[in-house]
C-alpha cells in the first residue's frame, strides 16, 4: 500500500516519524507544499503564512498523484484549524479530488482516532502561538470535543527545532484529572519516542498528530498490522491501564 503526505516545506519531523513507525507493508511518498508569494513577518502574519500552504496544494497533490498512493493526507494540523471544522469536509474533498485518490487530513485522523478510543473529554497541548493554539480549541469544541485542560509550549521560537524532551513535558503539564486522553497537536513536534513514555506515566491514552496520521491511513487502507511501540492507537490495544507504581 501506498500512503502520500503533502507536508509543509520546512518541517523536518513528520517524515523520520513515520517512516520509523510504519509497518513494512506501507510505503510512504511525500511532497511538500510552499507559501509561494513569500512569508510575511511576525506573529501578526502567522495566518495568512499558514493558509497560503493551501495555494500550493494543486502542484503538490498532482506530484504525488504519479506514484498513484491509495491514500494521501494532509500532514499539517493548524491549516485545518484556520479553515475550520465546518471546512474539514471541503477541504478534504479539494485534496482527494486534485490527487485523485482517498484523501484525510491530520486533524480529521485526530478526531477518528478519538472517537476509535472511545475519548470525548480531551487535555490539549500546543506548540503553537496564541492565534493557532486558539482556533484548534475552537476546532475541537467545534468537532464535539470537551477541551477539559489546554496547555501552550513555552518559548517557542520554531516548532521544527523542538525535541522529545519538552514535547514530553508539554503533555506531562497539560493532563488533567477528567481528561480521558491527552492530545499533543502538530506534525512538526517530534513525539513518536514518548508516547508509550507518556502513556505509561499519565494511565491514559496519548494521541498525537503523527500517531493519528499513520492509524488513520492503516484503517482506510485496511491493514489491520499492529504497530507497538508507540502507544495504544497504534497497537490496537483495548486492556486497560496497569496502575502507575508510586516513586
Amino acid at each position: 500500500m501506498r500512503l502520500g503526505v503533502l507536508v509543509p516545506a520546512g518541517n523536518p519531523t513528520i517524515e523520520p516519524e513515520l517512516y520509523r513507525m510504519a509497518p513494512a507493508s506501507l510505503t510512504i511518498h511525500f511532497a511538500r507544499l510552499d507559501t509561494l508569494a513569500g512569508e510575511p513577518g511576525g506573529v501578526d502574519g502567522m495566518v495568512e503564512r499558514t493558509l497560503r500552504y493551501l495555494d500550493s496544494l494543486p502542484a503538490a497533490a498532482r506530484s504525488l498523484s504519479a506514484v498513484k498512493p491509495d491514500v494521501v493526507v494532509l500532514a499539517h494540523t493548524a491549516v485545518s484549524y484556520l479553515t475550520g471544522f465546518a471546512g474539514e469536509s471541503a477541504l478534504r474533498e479539494r485534496i482527494a479530488t486534485l490527487a485523485g485518490t482517498r484523501a484525510l487530513t491530520a486533524a480529521g485522523a485526530i478526531l477518528e482516532s478519538l472517537r476509535h478510543l472511545g475519548v470525548r473529554r480531551v487535555a490539549l497541548a500546543t506548540p503553537y502561538p496564541d492565534v493557532i493554539a486558539k482556533a484548534g480549541r475552537v476546532y475541537w469544541e467545534g468537532a464535539g470535543l470537551a477541551i477539559v485542560a489546554h496547555r501552550q509550549l513555552d518559548g517557542v521560537t520554531n516548532i521544527y527545532e523542538e525535541s522529545e524532551e519538552r514535547a514530553y513535558v508539554l503533555g506531562r503539564a497539560a493532563d488533567a484529572r477528567d481528561a480521558e486522553a491527552v492530545l499533543i497537536s502538530g506534525t512538526g513536534l517530534p513525539t513518536a519516542g514518548i508516547v508509550e513514555r507518556l502513556e505509561r506515566d499519565l494511565g491514559k491514552p496519548v494521541v498525537t498528530s503523527q500517531t493519528a496520521t499513520l492509524w488513520c491511513a492503516l484503517a482506510t487502507l485496511g491493514v489491520k498490522e499492529r504497530v507497538r511501540g508507540y502507544g495504544r492507537l497504534l497497537a490496537g490495544s483495548t486492556a486497560p491501564f496497569a496502575p502507575r507504581a508510586v516513586s
